[in-house]
């Protein structure tokens, strides 16, 4: 059957041209046998390459959804549109698409059924193919070639670590060897053999003489080989980063659950890999794409099998596993192989990607975020470098997924770069898009991590000079207004920037925001006269965070600011938002120096010399308190004699602090002015009321005097 298939395709060609010849020639002469030419083409065509190139160019000759040549030729050029399908019914461009996806799945299934029934036949030839290919050499060499590719990268990895000793932490004498050390010194010690193994994977390759077919599979295997063990190096060095403890001794990922997730990734990724080679052998040995098609699916049974069991028996952190979640998960994976198989590879890769790609995200910043977090980690307070570690990490990531799924549709990078169709345009400018969306995300987030590093250096609580604390203030104060603002003119342009790769005109969208911004500036004059005076504020540095202000009935700390009002803390707790529309004039309490005026009131009688020096001692003994020295700009001293009172002498103190701080040092200086008054015979006046009378002086006397001795009487009592 197989012999007559190419006569059945020359006889097929002869009739289609004998159809093509006019009426009017006459019959031609019986044909004589066919010159020997002919006969070694129809030999030739009898080789499996030749088929399986045949078949595949059977099946790429018409697209989906093209009609062939002959019959676009036949259709007439005039002949008119076909009217819009009514609301509310399918048109005929969706009925199109749809019998599109339903013809392609249908010829897809039926490929792989068909070569279900050929297969036998297929692995028959294919053992032929092999019994001619080891013929030469015998099976004896073959099977010592391909032991030494396997074990060539096994035995070459075991010397290496039995010549090179363990490398040990070495540090510095006071200095504590902590998990971050161990995990830097055995990196190169987990990185060396795996490249050691890799090299003499290769080895084999170079040194034997392999036949075609065997060179393929030998190829093949190498790059499986090398794969398993980088995955193997490379997911234990992602499990000892993200099981990095923090400074405090928690961990992000319990070294439970990382080891768990590496097991079931690199079983996935090994049997994956090794599949992989067997579909790779099977095109040298003449098996039908349908035939391989079948083999692949058949394998994808396996990593459902993985996939699933990975989803059942994965461990939970906090709580108890979700069931209702494991169903789903199980169900998700079903699907995606049910797709696989259908052939619609663009919904099967964008499935994974939405499975995989947050998770790989997610692990990259897991790794970056405990070498930034660990202790004495090379990360450790670096916060440029860790953001450029992590998200240049991302931006590979993603950048490597949006590549692949792009030669998933077809688009190779010559293409994109080149073609000049509608598709290619949009395809060129969503990878474009792709990168201006990378890039601003790394420049936000490093302008983000400087500012915010900035902000943290530069608390305005500790022992700081009134210089330095002014311009930490001013920090606090412009940085987080600018970082806003930053940020808002990254995402305009960065939006801006890919519209117009994906061939957007923007120009007439920057004057109809102007237009629309002249119209809600109009609109909100309010809003806008908020956000002019408060630039104008901030540049004439009215006011600081931390600072306390007073503005109408408004006053409190300054807290923070944003781009139209301030939030002021008052002191008795409550937080007011005042737009800076509102503020008017603004009185600030902590700016430079403030003088704290106190009133005595002291007896007729007072020594005021005597009070001078008194007072003079007390501020004195401030400038000696080291609490209270370093906030004393002129300590406490009398003034004098403010005014002659009804009842007392007014005399003035003063004293210049730094401002806030007065109010502390004021009640102790009067603590202080008490206690010493008192001990130098010094009264304080208090209003008095006397009351006489010319007629009952005399009887007041007698009373008073009655007073006096009943009192002198009670007091000698006990030392009678």
């Amino acid at each position: 059957m197989r012999r007559l298939l190419p006569l059945l395709a020359f006889g097929m060609i002869v009739s289609s041209a004998a159809a093509q010849t006019p009426a009017a020639t006459p019959s031609p002469t019986p044909a004589a046998p066919p010159p020997a030419e002919v006969r070694q083409m129809l030999q030739l065509m009898e080789t499996p390459a030749v088929k399986q190139w045949m078949a595949t160019q059977a099946q790429t000759q018409t697209p989906t959804g093209q009609a062939p040549a002959g019959q676009a030729a036949a259709q007439p050029a005039s002949t008119p549109a076909q009217p819009a399908a009514p609301g509310g019914e399918m048109s005929g461009e969706q009925m199109s698409v749809l019998s599109d996806f339903l013809g392609h799945a249908r010829r897809h299934f039926d490929l792989v059924s068909g070569a279900a029934m050929t297969l036998p036949d297929e692995v028959e030839n294919a053992s032929e193919i092999v019994e001619r290919e080891v013929r030469p050499t015998g099976w004896a060499v073959l099977t010592f070639e391909l032991l030494a590719l396997f074990l060539a990268g096994v035995v070459a990895e075991l010397l290496f670590r039995m010549i090179v000793p363990r490398p040990r932490v070495k540090l510095e004498d006071g200095a504590v060897v902590t998990v971050a050390h161990h995990a830097a010194n055995n990196l190169s010690y987990r990185i060396v053999p795996a490249l050691v193994f890799c090299v003499a994977t290769l080895v084999p390759l170079v040194l034997f003489n392999w036949p075609p077919i065997t060179q393929s599979l030998a190829i093949a295997v190498a790059i499986a080989l090398i794969v398993s063990r980088v995955t193997i190096s490379v997911g234990r060095l992602i499990v000892a980063l993200v099981t990095l403890p923090h400074v405090g001794g928690e961990r992000d990922v319990s070294r439970a659950t990382a080891m768990f997730w590496f097991k079931r990734s690199c079983i996935f990724i090994i049997y994956f890999v090794f599949g992989w080679v067997l579909i790779q052998l099977m095109a040298p040995l003449g098996f039908s794409p349908g035939s391989r098609y079948l083999v692949a699916y058949a394998l994808g049974l396996g990593l459902l099998a993985i996939a699933t069991e990975a989803v059942w028996s994965r461990p939970v952190e906090e709580g108890q596993k979700s069931t209702t979640a494991s169903w789903m998960l199980t169900i998700y994976f079903a699907a995606l192989w049910l797709l696989w198989v259908a052939g619609f590879n663009l919904i099967l890769w964008i499935g994974i990607y939405l499975v995989a790609l947050p998770r790989v995200l997610r692990v990259s910043t897991l790794a970056v975020r405990a070498l930034h977090k660990a202790e004495a980690g090379f990360l450790a307070k670096k916060r440029i470098a860790a953001v450029l570690l992590d998200r240049g990490v991302r931006a590979i990531i993603i950048t490597i997924a949006a590549l692949w799924l792009g030669r998933i549709l077809g688009f190779a990078a010559d293409r994109m770069a080149a073609g000049e169709t509608m598709i290619d345009r949009i395809v060129r400018g969503s990878v474009g898009g792709i990168v201006i969306l990378l890039a601003a995300d790394l420049l936000w987030h490093l302008a983000r991590a400087y500012i915010n590093g900035r902000l943290e250096d530069s608390p305005l609580e500790g022992s700081i000079n009134d210089d330095e604390k002014a311009r930490r203030a001013r920090l606090q104060t412009l940085l987080p207004i600018f970082r806003n603002v930053l940020a808002v003119v990254i995402a305009v342009i960065a939006v801006l920037m890919v519209l117009s790769g994906l061939g957007v005109e923007i120009g007439p969208l920057i004057a109809g925001a102007g237009v629309v911004g002249v119209a809600v500036g109009f609109g909100a004059q309010t809003i806008v006269k908020d956000v002019i005076s408060g630039m104008f504020y901030l540049w004439d540095d009215a006011f600081r965070v931390g600072e306390y202000i007073e503005s109408g009935s408004h006053k409190g700390v300054v807290e923070a600011f944003s781009l139209r009002s301030v939030r002021l803390r008052h002191h008795r707790g409550p937080l007011t938002t005042v737009p800076f529309g509102e503020l008017g004039a603004v009185k600030n309490l902590n700016r430079d120096w403030t003088i704290d005026k106190i009133t005595l009131n002291v007896t007729y009688d007072t020594d005021l010399v005597l009070a001078k020096k008194v007072i003079k001692q007390i501020g004195q003994k401030l400038l000696d308190n080291p609490d209270y020295a370093p906030h004393i700009i002129e300590t406490l001293k009398m003034k004098g004699v403010e005014q002659f009172g009804e009842f007392a002498i007014v005399i003035r103190l003063a004293m210049m602090t730094k401002p806030g701080e007065q109010f502390v040092i004021r009640r102790n200086a009067l603590a202080m002015i008490r206690t010493a008054f008192k001990e130098n015979g010094i009264e304080f006046a208090v209003p008095t009321l006397q009351v006489s009378s010319e007629t009952h002086d005399a009887d007041a006397n007698a009373a008073a005097a009655r007073y006096a001795a009943q009192k002198s009487g009670q007091g000698a009592e006990p030392a009678a």
